[in-house]
This record gives structure tokens, C-alpha cells and sequence, in this order.
């Protein structure tokens, strides 16, 4: 017997939550509901879900601080649910982790769509045979490995998401070749990503933070066009 992927769900609305609930129990997942966030905190523990459906506007501990305390200790796939929609906040649930953004109201078969879409993105980092030849391109003081899922900077494994080391080993595996930012999102994300392209900004700019320019290498901004990893 197969086991239910298991999805978390965190909002205050009682209402809202059975309804998340009744449409991922008719997909076969395993759902669980908590209404406020250090409840959430202690249900991510206990229940070790697959993915969490995590609210914005909590009472007590909000769903930014969650995103930000789960993300210390795990890099489940997280998407937050809000009906703030400016981009500004979009922008930072993104950079705390957040893996999609979806606007309050939704439509079931939209939200269902994203969790699965998610999930199979994550899925990648699940352990597979051992290929013939190996995806690992490597530059002076830098290593990724995806097939292993790994980055060896300056000596140092660096932990990072999936999507995230993706990015980078795409980028690196094609110096000084410049992509767009629709590139990039159809290549990393898939065509069934709902999103922006301010999504692959905030990915670069969780690159850059992690993996400083280096002499003989960077990852380059094309203004106005998008990205690539420059080799000098």
C-alpha cells in the first residue's frame, strides 16, 4: 500500500481550512489542521508532513515567523496562502523559503494543481539509481553535484533547496550562455508553475548570498534581459 503524502495546513479561518482539507482528502493526501502558529511549530514535528499550506495572517506567531523558524530545521516545501497580494509581500514570503504564493481567493483545482506541482518538484531530491555519468560541474573553489544534490564551496558542503541548486547547476553547466528569466522559470519550474519572474530574482539573490563572485567565476545579471554564470 502506498502512503498518503501528508499536507499541513495552517490558517485561522476554521471555515477555509475544512474546505482545503475536504479537496486534498478527495486527492487522496492526508491533511491535518492547526489554526495559529506556534500550534503549526509543534504540529510540523508531530506529523512531518510532505507540505505545508501556511497562512499569512496568524494570530500570535505569524506565518512569516513559521516560514522562517521551519526553515532553520527543514527545507519542506511551503507554500503561503494570503489575501495580500502586492508584490512587496509576495517578495519577502519568497525570500524567507516559501516555495509558491497564492492569493486568497483561489480556485480548488488551481490550489490542488500547485500542491501537486510542488511536490513533484521536491520530489527530485528523492534517492534514485546512480546514473553512468555523473551531473556535477565543477570551477575553481566550486562544486554542484546534482545528482547527489550537492554544492562544495570553498571546501564547505552548502546547504541548499532544491530549487536553488538547480538554478545554480543550470547556470554553471552553461557558461557564459545568457538566459531569460521566462527561461529559467520553464526550465526550473516547469511549464506548470503559476508565477513571475520575480521568483527567479529571489532565487538569485539567495545564490549570491550563499556563493560570493569569484575571481575566475560569477553569476552575472544581463540588464534587461536576465542571467548567466560568467567564467573569466
Amino acid at each position: 500500500m502506498v502512503n498518503k503524502q501528508k499536507i499541513l495546513i495552517v490558517d485561522d479561518d476554521e471555515n477555509i481550512a475544512e474546505l482545503i482539507a475536504l479537496y486534498l482528502t478527495k486527492e487522496c493526501f492526508e491533511t491535518s489542521i492547526v489554526h495559529d502558529g506556534e500550534e503549526a511549530l509543534t504540529r510540523f514535528t508531530t506529523f512531518q508532513p510532505n507540505l505545508i499550506l501556511l497562512d499569512l495572517m496568524l494570530p500570535g506567531i505569524d506565518g512569516y515567523q513559521v516560514c522562517r523558524e521551519i526553515r532553520q530545521k527543514s527545507d519542506v516545501p511551503i507554500i503561503m496562502l494570503s489575501a495580500k497580494g502586492e508584490t512587496f509581500d509576495k517578495v519577502l514570503g519568497l525570500e524567507l523559503g516559501a516555495d509558491d504564493y497564492i492569493i486568497k481567493p483561489f480556485d480548488s483545482k488551481e490550489l490542488v494543481a500547485r500542491v501537486r506541482a510542488v511536490l513533484r518538484r521536491f520530489q527530485v531530491k528523492d534517492p534514485v539509481p546512480a546514473p553512468s555519468n555523473e551531473k556535477c560541474v565543477s570551477y575553481p573553489d566550486l562544486s554542484v553535484n546534482l545528482t547527489n544534490y550537492e554544492v562544495l564551496y570553498k571546501g564547505s558542503h552548502i546547504d541548499m533547496p532544491p530549487k536553488e541548486l538547480e538554478l545554480l547547476y543550470f547556470l554553471a553547466a552553461s557558461p557564459n550562455q545568457v538566459f531569460t528569466r521566462e527561461q529559467l522559470l520553464d526550465h526550473i519550474w516547469g511549464y506548470e508553475y503559476i508565477g513571475d519572474t520575480r521568483t527567479v530574482d529571489v532565487h538569485i539573490k539567495r545564490l549570491r548570498e550563499k556563493i560570493k563572485d569569484h575571481r575566475s567565476w560569477s553569476i552575472s545579471t544581463v540588464w534587461g534581459i536576465g542571467y548567466k554564470f560568467e567564467v573569466r
